[in-house]
């Protein structure tokens, strides 16, 4: 069995609609009332929430964003993580992974309300990592890129995102 199933199999991880492999290790009990969050968040949240993230081969995670700060961080692979955010000023490229002398990071932050995708940078790898949230993640905060929708909100990046889910797709197919 080779390393990426065993830890589908050993953790117990499922397919996450975004792609890619996952499971939510931790979600705090206490709650925060919604009335002392954020207007953007609708209802109670939990302090924080914890997952699994698997990426194997060509799986990638496609553009989207949530309400919260996320914070991934890298245990186990053998490649990185391109994790790819779409900014007002431009393209901003994250690597999580463990070779820091190639800057690459442990750990590293999404902020809230950001447009992001990630995928390995070693097609042939695969990537353990786990992600943060805080206030917790709810799939309500979950949002799925629109490509069309996207390259309107970010015109000056259209070609970014579309080579971004070329260069994916063309090794998926």
């Amino acid at each position: 069995m080779d390393k990426a199933t065993y830890w589908i199999k050993k953790l117990d991880l499922q397919k996450h609609p975004e792609g890619g492999w996952f499971k939510e290790t931790y979600r705090s009990e206490e709650i925060i009332d919604h009335k002392s969050l954020p207007e953007r968040y609708n209802s109670n949240r939990n302090f924080s929430t914890a997952i699994f993230y698997l990426l194997i081969k060509t799986d990638y995670s496609t553009f989207h964003k949530i309400k919260s700060d996320e914070l991934w961080h890298f245990y186990d692979g053998t490649s990185p993580v391109e994790i790819v955010l779409l900014c007002e000023e431009g393209i901003k490229n994250l690597v999580v992974g463990r070779d820091i002398e190639k800057g690459e990071n442990f750990q590293v932050i999404i902020p809230k309300n950001v447009w992001f995708a990630a995928h390995l940078i070693n097609k042939n790898g695969y990537a353990l990592v786990g992600c943060t949230v805080s206030p917790g993640f709810d799939f309500d905060d979950f949002k799925m890129a629109d490509i069309k929708e996207l390259k309107k909100e970010f015109p000056y990046l259209a070609v970014d995102i579309d080579n971004f889910l070329k260069v994916n797709k063309s090794v998926k197919d």
